[in-house]
């Protein structure tokens, strides 16, 4: 792959030109950009399909707090410099969830299997010792388990496009380990990437409580499970 590739990270276009890049730079020192410097967490997993659950992409999210039972997340395809936005999440708390109504909450999934799998991650800091950040990435683990998302993707790179076409895709999550079969091997190829076992953190989190799951939640698998019923 050639510079100018890692440069548009395969989206059409030309490489930044020296004017962009001397006007980034200076930007980047001169402004404040609050909002992103709220960012307090990456936390890597992977998406599927609502109209299409034999479609499923790694994404990453830096994800904010708005207040404790709000976040919002930015889903980036790869945690590299010249990573593309591909999406956006919403987290909230149950709490806030049973007050939606009842098409609006067909709209979210739950964490659940993200959180007990292993799936979910939070990549650590290079330099810390692996132990010590688990520990730290499983007490967010609590926090997330009770946690419903909404997400929406707009740019669909596991069919190659080389820029956000279409209409925004709903996206949910896995609540169970069969619904995609490359599952494990798709786990297995994220956790050598990042240096992490998803084994290793189901074990660690298993004393995490399973919280009741809305029956509204998580409509895709449900809606799914009717039609084979059919």
């Amino acid at each position: 792959m050639s510079s100018a590739d890692q440069l548009t990270n395969d989206a059409l276009g030309a490489p930044l030109s020296t004017k962009s890049k001397v006007l980034e730079t200076g930007a980047s020192l001169a402004q404040n950009f609050g909002p992103v410097k709220q960012i307090c967490a990456h936390l890597n997993a992977f998406h599927v399909y609502a109209a299409d659950p034999s479609r499923c992409v790694e994404a990453n999210h830096y994800c904010s707090h708005l207040n404790e039972d709000v976040r919002q997340c930015l889903i980036y395809d790869s945690p590299n410099p010249n990573a593309r936005i591909i999406g956006v999440e919403y987290m909230i708390s149950a709490t806030l969830y049973k007050t939606l109504d009842a098409d609006e909450r067909q709209l979210w999934h739950s964490h659940v299997f993200e959180v007990k799998s292993g799936m979910l991650i939070m990549p650590g800091p290079d330099g810390l010792p692996t132990g010590v950040w688990e520990e730290a990435e499983t007490r967010e683990m609590e926090d997330v388990v009770g946690l419903y998302g909404k997400t929406y993707h707009f740019w669909q790179v596991d069919r190659g496009d080389k820029l956000p076409l279409g209409q925004p895709q709903l996206m949910m999550s896995l609540t169970e380990e069969g619904q995609y079969p490359g599952f494990k091997d798709m786990v297995g190829d994220r956790d050598r990437r990042f240096g992490v076992e998803s084994d290793v953190k189901k074990e660690k989190r298993g004393y995490i409580a399973e919280p009741e799951i809305h029956p509204h939640a998580d409509s895709m698998w449900k809606k799914s499970s009717d039609s084979r019923d059919k």
